[in-house]
């Protein structure tokens, strides 16, 4: 099992330390440094920043979101970055939520799957260099009577196949990702609940399209935090899982309330919602069950991460994606070699 790090949103109030972290675990020997994207940072440029000043890791885009961008326009990205990192980029794509697709885009939240499907495939032909050319529900390329005609890409990416991940988190999504994609980035993954909330779901898509789960990367994101007070380490990352379990997205279309529900959170998901939507953020983070973030979460002493970190390899883990928490760098870069030696000691490594 391989690890990475999320270096999570630009100006989270993290970002002076943020290059000292990535350059970090290129010397630790990392695979790969994400970044992601809201309505404030953009991925691209952060990665660009971190690829420029390290030698090593892979950068990648958890997520560049698909409303965003025009399908084109995100394979010239792609094509650009992994050229300029010397074959370091990896593509990760997301259609993000309604609020923000609708409210910051003004792209109609509407068919995201099918939207996702001709997306992917639009940016893969045109990251292949052929004349692009595609009629589909969603984009059509050339336009038709008009003057456009099928080009090709002019830049040459490093590598052939770039790899495209997609964050994912519900069951049609995930069986579309494994059929589809070359790896899944998923967020609040407890190992014990990993095979019935995506792991299945991943598999049945790679049958779709008559593979096996071989080569596919399974990628979650973990908060890391390093300690003896495993309850007060906890109590680190209750607004942070209020926030998503209850304040992302609507109160009809909040994925990972959902997700909350499937893994047998369905009271407590139903009351953070409740809370945190009548503006009780407090009520909501003290309504957070321990259970639900120490299963999403590594916290403990090294030998504790390690045994978790043996579960999540168990349960179909291939890259395992840390966000080390700390109020200081110090604390940051602390945890992070944490993670090398917990996955050492859970013989991983």
């Amino acid at each position: 099992m391989r690890l990475g790090i999320n270096l999570g949103y630009w100006g989270a109030g993290m970002d002076g330390d943020n290059l000292a972290v990535a350059k970090e675990a290129d010397r630790l020997g990392y695979d790969v440094c994400w970044a992601a994207e809201a309505y404030g940072s953009d991925a691209p440029t952060v990665l660009t920043w971190v690829a420029a000043q390290t030698e090593r890791i892979d950068v990648g885009s958890a997520i560049m979101q698909i409303p965003a961008r025009q399908p084109a326009m995100t394979a010239m990205t792609a094509a650009t970055l992994d050229s300029l990192s010397d074959g370091r980029f990896r593509l990760g794509l997301g259609v993000s939520g309604p609020q923000v697709s609708e409210g910051w885009y003004g792209v109609k939240f509407d068919k995201p799957l099918a939207r996702t499907r001709e997306y992917v495939e639009i940016v893969r032909r045109a990251m292949s260099r052929e004349r692009l050319s595609f009629e589909g529900e969603h984009w059509t390329l050339p336009l038709p009577d008009g003057p456009g005609k099928p080009i090709k890409l002019t830049v040459h990416p490093k590598r052939e196949h770039i790899p495209l991940y997609i964050a994912a988190i519900g069951p049609k999504n995930l069986e579309q990702t494994g059929e589809i994609a070359d790896g899944a980035l998923l967020i609040f993954p407890s190992a014990d609940h990993l095979e019935e909330t995506a792991i299945r779901h991943l598999r049945a898509g790679r049958e779709k399209a008559g593979k096996t789960m071989e080569g596919f990367d399974v990628c979650p994101t973990l908060p890391l935090a390093i300690g003896d007070d495993v309850n007060g380490l906890a109590d680190m990352f209750r607004p942070y899982t209020a926030l998503y379990v209850g304040g992302m997205g609507s109160r009809n279309q909040n994925f990972y309330n959902q997700l909350a529900q499937r893994m047998g959170y369905e009271k407590e998901a139903a009351e953070i919602q409740d809370k945190y939507l009548s503006g009780d953020k407090q009520g909501a983070a003290a309504a957070v069950p321990h259970q639900l973030i120490d299963s999403t979460t590594l916290l403990g002493s090294v030998e504790r991460i390690a045994e978790r970190m043996q579960a999540y390899n168990e349960a179909g883990v291939t890259t395992l994606t840390l966000a080390p928490a700390g109020f200081t760098l110090d604390e940051r870069i602390t945890a992070l070699r944490a993670g090398t030696e917990a996955l050492e000691r859970a013989g991983l490594a």
